[in-house]
């Protein structure tokens, strides 16, 4: 029995990783997840928990026949014990799966064999693209799983990631437009302010 290890920070789980978890089973008969700095949330960069990355992943990873493991790996600050560090949080695994330089040469430094895993559509399919198109009030659902994409919505994720940005997701064309007041409130997702004591 061969079981494999793939790391992200799954900010969010995108399509990029599911082809690239569907190309790992192929070679392998069970398959650790490491979500990568759990320990940070709550910012443009990495806008959800580990607890949610941990959903979103197990439930795109249901429709494959493969037994999985979803384990969160904090951030260490010290490269040569962060293999070490990994393999204390996750179960024994033969082979690991990354496109980072830095992770092969760390695992094939520890003795651990270290397979470099195809990219798709790496343009679109990065987690940096996905966010600025949630900032922005832009489509996103269709980078991602389905499910995934029900449990960013279910946790309103979307509106987290633009409070964190200082944005409301309106785009530039409706900045322009404001003139007034009534304005604002004609805008979609904007808060009716008619009723607002501004003394406080």
């Amino acid at each position: 029995m061969i079981r494999g290890f793939y790391i992200g920070r799954f900010q969010p789980y995108h399509e990029g990783h599911h082809r690239m978890v569907e190309r790992i089973t192929e070679d392998v008969d069970e398959l650790v997840l490491g979500v990568g700095s759990a320990d940070v949330s709550h910012n443009t960069h990495d806008p959800f928990t580990a607890g949610e990355r941990i959903m979103m992943v197990t439930k795109a990873l249901a429709e494959f026949d493969l037994v999985t493991y979803v384990v969160p790996i904090e951030d260490i600050d010290r490269n040569s014990v962060w293999v070490s560090h990994v393999t204390s949080m996750c179960p024994r695994f033969d082979v690991a799966y990354s496109n980072n330089p830095l992770v092969i040469q760390l695992f094939e430094e520890a003795g651990v064999p270290a397979r470099q895993s195809p990219m798709f559509h790496r343009e679109v399919l990065e987690g940096t693209q996905i966010r600025e198109r949630m900032i922005n009030g832009e489509d996103w659902q269709e980078l991602v799983p389905n499910v995934v994409a029900e449990t960013i919505e279910g946790i309103n994720g979307v509106s987290r990631l633009q409070h964190l940005d200082g944005s409301d997701g309106m785009g530039a064309e409706d900045i322009e437009d404001i003139e007034s007041i009534d304005d604002i409130e004609n805008i979609d997702g904007v808060a009716d302010l008619s009723d607002t004591d501004p003394s406080g």
